[in-house]
C-alpha cells in the first residue's frame, strides 16, 4: 500500500495539480489546498484502482483530475470504516471521517470527465498528526484504539 500521486487546488470544485510532494498541517490539510481548513473533510483519498476502472470506460483521466488529494495504490477505501486511523509516510497520521460525498450540483470535473467516482469512491479524513509525504510513500492502516 504506497501512494502514487499527491495533488492540490485552489479552488474547490476543480481539477487538482500534481506535485511531488505535500507538507501535511495538524487540524488543517495539505498545504496550499482549497479543501484545507478547520473541518471534517481537509484531506481526500482516491484509489488508483477506481481511475483505472473510469479509463477502462472510456473516461479521458488522469491524477487530479477527481479533485482527489492522495491517489493510493492497494488500498479500497470506501470498505474503511468511520474512524479508521491511516500513517502516510514516516510521521503523518490521518483519520477517516467521511466515505462518499452528496454532489449538489455537477462540477468541472464531471464534465470533463463524463462522470465523477468521488461521491461513490472518494475517501475523506482530517490530519491528526502532520508532515511531509511522497509519492511512494508507504501507507499503513493501524489497527482501532481501543
Amino acid at each position: 500500500m504506497k501512494i502514487i500521486s499527491l495533488a492540490i487546488s485552489k479552488k474547490k470544485a476543480t481539477r487538482k495539480q500534481v506535485i511531488n510532494e505535500a507538507l501535511l498541517i495538524k487540524n488543517h490539510g495539505i498545504k496550499g489546498d482549497a479543501h484545507a481548513g478547520n473541518w471534517h473533510r481537509q484531506v481526500s483519498f482516491l484509489s488508483s484502482e477506481s481511475i483505472e476502472v473510469a479509463r477502462r470506460m472510456g473516461l479521458d483521466v488522469s491524477f487530479g483530475d477527481f479533485a482527489e488529494n492522495i491517489a493510493t495504490e492497494g488500498i479500497d477505501w470506501k470498505t474503511m470504516p468511520i474512524g479508521t486511523r491511516v500513517k502516510l509516510g514516516d510521521s503523518a497520521f490521518v483519520e477517516i471521517t467521511q466515505i462518499g460525498k452528496e454532489c449538489h450540483t455537477k462540477c468541472a470535473i464531471y464534465y470533463k470527465a463524463g462522470d465523477c467516482i468521488m461521491p461513490k469512491e472518494g475517501v475523506f479524513a482530517k490530519v491528526l498528526e502532520g508532515g511531509t509525504i511522497q509519492c511512494g510513500d508507504k501507507i499503513e492502516i493501524l489497527p482501532p484504539e481501543h
